[in-house]
């Protein structure tokens, strides 16, 4: 068997990960942390792990049950800073409610109406580094524009957004935030949202008040949907959390994946320039297929004894479902190898499956699309300023990131790039 996650298999789980699927589509591994968990890795089995109500997303559910609060499992520093009841770790009927009460931020329509705002913000992040013809596109770019976002969305005021890019680059110890840990971040973000909450709640029925998700959600707290100041703290990390680092690395994987295939990338190109939605769309499907944002999909514990991919799991067992491995499964998709941005019937799992698929994918497949549109469009000779293989992978289980991604190009000012994409 190859070896699991060592530096070798952080630059490239694929071998790894189709070993696997031959070999043991369903197995128990002992993972760097220690604790063990079954890498589920073959797409039927995968979809089916993702759906069935026996997996919790409880912590409390798992048979090692000091693992959680050692920062194990689920995020480092939520059970101390009291951000456990989020939808990433709750079930049925709280996850229902709690994911009613936030699904309305992110409708098609709702979506769609930001667009300009987030195209507001690519253009405005290229200016900051066209006319000097080099930029670190992670740092630079696909970092701060999910941040900003979600900001935006959550109604985080301007002059504390930086704070914000700060408490975030901590917790995915990106290059140049200060040393301190996750748990400290946590800790930060966790006192400015109830802080936050607090002053949102004084103006939800002034003038003043917002149309912003925390003003939505405290409107709705208070209307008797039963949320409490916890759960409202908790809904607005995890947006943030989940929502800004999937991004990331969306961005930063799909823009890798472009310039290391050139034909595709020209296929892409003339897309932008032709102003072909559809293809466009198709585009950023295919690279969340081929190297996604989201590697495993969060932890999951059985309630009771279950048979798997013919393995059976116990009670309080963990689960890891591999997304990555999934969806380059050959029983499911052709040349699962190859990166196709014309590929048809593209029936990824990167953003998960079931109750749990990711509330924000229409933002983040919004803000990839506009991402990659900006920087094909404005910068058209892009490249590599260095060697693929001493690009490094950020640490961690759950996400696939890359920690920089120098490129190159013509300088340019910034008047004379603007323009219309897609």
């Amino acid at each position: 068997m190859p070896p699991l996650f060592d530096r070798q298999f952080a630059l490239d789980p694929y071998p790894a990960y189709a070993w696997l699927r031959e070999h043991a589509p369903v197995r128990r591994t002992r993972l760097p942390s220690g604790v063990e968990a079954w890498l589920v890795t073959r797409y039927a089995d995968a979809r089916e792990a993702l759906a069935d109500p026996r997996l919790s997303k409880d912590p409390r559910r798992h048979g090692e049950q000091d693992t959680h609060g050692k920062g194990k499992v689920g995020i480092p520093g939520e059970r101390s800073a009291n951000l456990m009841t989020h939808l990433l770790n709750i079930d049925p009927p709280d996850h229902t409610r709690l994911r009613r009460l936030v699904s309305t931020a992110f409708t098609p329509r709702r979506v769609a109406a930001f667009a300009p705002r987030v195209r507001e913000l690519a253009d405005g992040l290229i200016d900051s580094f066209a006319p000097r013809g080099e930029a670190d596109l992670i740092h630079e770019y696909a970092f701060p524009l999910p941040i900003y976002a979600i900001c935006d969305m959550l109604g985080v005021p301007q002059e504390d957004q930086e704070d914000f890019r700060t408490w975030a680059g901590m917790m995915i110890h990106q290059p140049g935030s200060p040393r301190g840990g996750v748990g400290r971040a946590v800790k930060r973000m966790r006192g400015y949202l109830a802080e936050l909450i607090h002053r949102k709640r004084a103006e939800a029925d002034t003038a003043e008040g917002g149309g912003d998700l925390i003003s939505g959600l405290i409107r709705a707290s208070d209307h008797g949907e039963h949320l409490t100041e916890n759960e409202a703290a908790a809904m607005a990390f995890i947006l943030l959390f989940a929502g800004f680092e999937t991004t990331v690395n969306l961005i930063g994987n799909g823009t890798f994946a472009l310039l290391r295939h050139p034909e595709q990338r020209a296929v892409l190109q003339r897309a932008v320039a032709e102003g072909d939605e559809k293809l466009l769309g198709g585009a950023v499907e295919e690279l969340l297929r081929y190297d996604g944002p989201v590697e495993l999909a969060t932890w999951r514990f059985a309630t009771r004894d279950l048979v798997l991919g013919g393995q059976r799991v116990r009670e309080g067992e963990a689960v890891l479902v591999v997304l990555a491995a999934a969806d380059r499964d050959p029983a499911k998709f052709a040349a699962p190898d190859t990166l196709d941005l014309v590929r048809q019937d593209n029936q990824h799992l990167g953003y998960g499956h079931g109750i749990h698929y990711c509330l924000g994918a229409p933002l983040a497949r919004l803000e990839g699309r506009t991402a990659l549109a900006a920087l094909l469009h404005r910068l058209p000779d892009l490249r590599l300023a260095a060697d693929p293989g001493t690009l490094h992978r950020r640490g961690g289980l759950i996400m696939r990131g890359l920690r920089t991604l120098p490129v190159e190009f013509t300088p340019a000012e910034a008047d004379d790039l603007r323009g219309e994409p897609v």
